[in-house]
């Protein structure tokens, strides 16, 4: 006797269906090309989310370099200077401080000048 997956099938497609909700055209109708769609889109987010981090990080980077442009120092210049003072300040902190307390960054920049 054969198995009919009528039931399983059918739950299987909605479910592919449901997560292809808000695509376009025949991405969010058709079931073969909703599932070609979703695995391309697993593969982007995976994509995304590395890159997430090499953006935040120039960006922070841009942020030092730009608070950094009033002084004499240029970024490199001061960052080798951190490290020498041991002074154990990342770059996603210093980027906060220079938003959120502009005078507690001077007083890193005079620390490292000294």
């Amino acid at each position: 006797m054969r198995v009919k997956t009528g039931y399983a099938r059918k739950r299987a497609h909605k479910k592919v269906l449901k997560q292809t909700k808000g695509y376009r055209m025949t991405k969010r109708r058709l079931v073969k090309v909703a599932k070609e769609a979703l695995l391309h889109a697993g593969v982007y987010a995976y994509t995304g989310r590395k890159d997430k981090k090499s953006n935040l990080r120039q960006l922070w980077i841009t942020r030092i370099s730009g608070a950094l442009s009033e002084t004499d120092l240029s970024y490199s210049q001061f960052i080798k200077a951190l490290k020498e003072k041991n002074i154990e300040l990342d770059r996603k902190i210093l980027a906060q401080l220079i938003q959120e307390d502009p005078e507690a960054f001077q007083k890193i920049v005079e620390e490292v000048k000294k």
